[in-house]
């Protein structure tokens, strides 16, 4: 097993009709914050810290988040992730997440934000029953740099891949080279500066909530390109490009209040960390 920078683990399991956590170890470069139950509800949220500021030159990060038949939990990080120059090794992280029938995961982390001559590699691994749902969000963005150059960090690639009763059912790679790739060319991000992705696999996924995510969509302003795929098992990827943070993150949470709201009634509580 390497010397990890940061471990997280989290057990979470539901009592009642409430989800506790029962089993939690950290320790490095990661700290969780205790859960906060917004609006009174059985629905924690808990805050991923890194007291360290920011990932280093071969930084290595792991978590592993579980969640008992039909626990409910959001997990979200208390600022952007930064990654600085890594001259030698790349910064890692991987997360491996589990969910039993029935059980319902959000994990939505604030921006990861690259900065000059940075070189970043991070896989998730989610394993699901059927039943379960799982909402992921991640949005990547340029660090300022001192000869303003948009593309100034050298590497970024996110995997996720998705297990449904130990059968992958989804496979997502972004890759983001600026030395070897036109960065501004189709396919890639097009004159566009930040990258957002929303990944939503559930059972309660139908054609008329992308179509009502769509449509919201169509009455934004803003510049922006937008994308969504379905995939093969129930759900949809969202891919977003623009030139600021703060749009992306608008649409992510439009689609996340037409998610609460066509499923349970509600809004999403506020992630607000400031």
């Amino acid at each position: 097993m390497p010397e990890w920078t940061g471990l997280l683990e989290l057990d979470a399991e539901r009592r009642q009709d409430k989800t506790v956590t029962k089993n939690l170890y950290f320790q490095g470069a990661f700290k969780i914050m205790r859960p906060v139950y917004h609006d009174r509800s059985g629905h924690p949220s808990y805050y991923v810290l890194n007291p360290g500021g920011g990932y280093l030159d071969g930084d290595t990060y792991r978590m592993k988040i579980s969640l008992g038949e039909r626990a409910e939990l959001t997990l979200t990080t208390q600022s952007a992730t930064k990654i600085y120059k890594t001259p030698k090794t790349h910064a890692y992280q991987e997360a491996e997440f589990y969910l039993e029938e029935g059980s319902y995961l959000e994990y939505l982390p604030d921006p990861l934000i690259a900065y000059k001559d940075a070189r970043y590699l991070q896989r998730n691994t989610v394993h699901m029953a059927k039943g379960a749902t799982f909402l992921y969000s991640d949005i990547l963005t340029p660090g300022w740099s001192p000869d303003r150059e948009d593309f100034s960090y050298d590497s970024l690639r996110l995997i996720n891949e998705f297990y449904m009763e130990g059968e992958l059912v989804s496979y997502d790679h972004i890759k983001l080279n600026p030395g070897e790739q036109h960065m501004n060319g189709i396919g890639f991000m097009e004159g566009y500066t930040h990258l957002g992705s929303f990944i939503v696999i559930s059972d309660k996924v139908e054609a008329k909530l992308i179509d009502q995510i769509y449509d919201m969509m169509e009455q934004e302003t803003e510049d922006f390109k937008v994308g969504i795929s379905e995939l093969a098992v129930s759900g949809f990827t969202i891919r977003i490009l623009a030139n600021s943070t703060q749009v992306i993150e608008r649409i992510i949470t439009k689609s996340h209040h037409i998610i609460s709201q066509e499923w349970f009634q509600t809004k999403p509580s506020s992630l607000r960390k400031y």
